[in-house]
């Protein structure tokens, strides 16, 4: 939901940064790698209760998580890198609940699996509406020119970094937040459902 009105915000000042790496060579791929490398990094801090040290470890990832796209943008766009950018994503967006879990198996196990569920989910009907849109030969552009049809929810990015963040300055609330968080994600993928039922029929 948020995507969309801070895109135009950010993406000059990553467009500058991606400018400097890509007279340096660096590849969008290897930020991608980089950027998930760093993000597995913060959800082992956090396991160890390293809560603010998994804040800005986190936030520095998805600096990354932007970067790859820019430096695409300004080299050369595969679809390998659009592959390899989504799966690391959603391989990052369960590392973190799984640190919070680890941190405190007794307070947490079970709000972070409820909350991986609802990511399971919502992750499966944002994938299965791209799949399907690309086979009608539909396309997309509001939230930038994507390797994916990417379609609009209340749940992106944008809200997924912001529970996060709130995850890491408040963890004892882990275990409502991410309830929240949950259903917000589960509300985002029937809503996701529905618009299918309205576009593929």
């Amino acid at each position: 939901m948020l995507d969309g009105w801070l895109k135009p915000a950010i993406d000059p000042l990553l467009d500058r940064v991606a400018r400097m790496l890509v007279e340096r060579s660096v590849s969008a791929d290897a930020v991608t790698l980089a950027g998930f490398a760093v993000g597995l990094a913060a959800a082992g801090a956090i396991a160890f209760e390293a809560y603010l040290l998994g804040l800005v470890l986190l936030l520095a990832s998805r600096i990354g998580d932007g970067l790859d796209g820019a430096i695409a943008r300004q080299t050369r766009k595969t679809d390998f890198g659009g592959y390899l950018d989504i799966v690391l994503d959603f391989a990052f967006y369960g590392a973190i609940p799984l640190g919070f879990v680890l941190a405190d198996p007794s307070a947490n196990a079970v709000a972070g699996a409820v909350l991986i569920l609802s990511f399971y989910v919502n992750g499966s009907s944002f994938l299965a509406y791209s799949v399907m849109a690309e086979r009608r030969g539909l396309s997309t552009e509001t939230r930038g020119k994507k390797s994916l049809f990417f379609t609009t929810g209340l749940m992106e990015a944008s809200e997924t970094i912001a529970f996060f963040v709130a995850f890491c300055l408040f963890p004892v609330w882990f275990p409502m937040l991410a309830y929240v968080f949950a259903a917000l994600c589960v509300y985002t993928a029937l809503s996701r459902i529905i618009l299918a039922g309205q576009v593929f029929r």
